[in-house]
């Protein structure tokens, strides 16, 4: 699990997580939280939840990036909570979120279904925090800073 503010590596250090497993010979599957509702809801409108449910348990790890990033509706968040709890003690997840926990009840809209989510992921989990500033916002004011020692012409 990864929790910090935007730009501080979450995904970054995700992704290098992915590829180390992935280098393991392990089943990885990279997905936003917003697009994995979003093939959840599809899945269910169409009568295939169980099926869309039965393809990522054969994953040995999901990660879920962004989750908090999008608000859900309440079927998207049921539908979350759903998979969470299909993977819960069976399969590896990992998660990168800009909010903190006491946050999440925005994402589930129900503080018990909140806690019952949190409670799954750190069950078993190693918690990283990032911190800092954003890593892009600080490249593109890098980028974007006038080179020393040139003449002032413009481009």
């Amino acid at each position: 699990m990864f929790v910090g503010g935007v730009g501080t590596g979450k995904t970054h250090l995700s992704i290098a997580l992915g590829m180390a497993c992935c280098q393991h010979d392990y089943r990885v599957r990279f997905v936003t939280a917003a697009e994995l509702v979003t093939m959840l809801v599809e899945a269910q409108q169409q009568g295939r939840l169980a099926r869309k449910l039965a393809q990522l348990a054969r994953f040995d790890v999901v990660h879920v990036d962004e989750l908090g990033y999008v608000p859900l509706d309440k079927a998207g968040a049921d539908l979350l909570f759903g998979f969470i709890s299909q993977r819960y003690e069976r399969r590896s997840l990992v998660v990168t979120t800009n909010l903190p926990f006491a946050r999440w009840s925005e994402v589930f809209l129900d503080p018990t279904a909140a806690a019952a989510v949190i409670d799954r992921i750190v069950h078993h989990a190693t918690v990283l925090q990032t911190t800092g500033s954003s890593f892009r916002l600080a490249a593109a004011k890098q980028n974007q800073a006038p080179a020393s020692g040139k003449g002032g012409g413009g481009r």
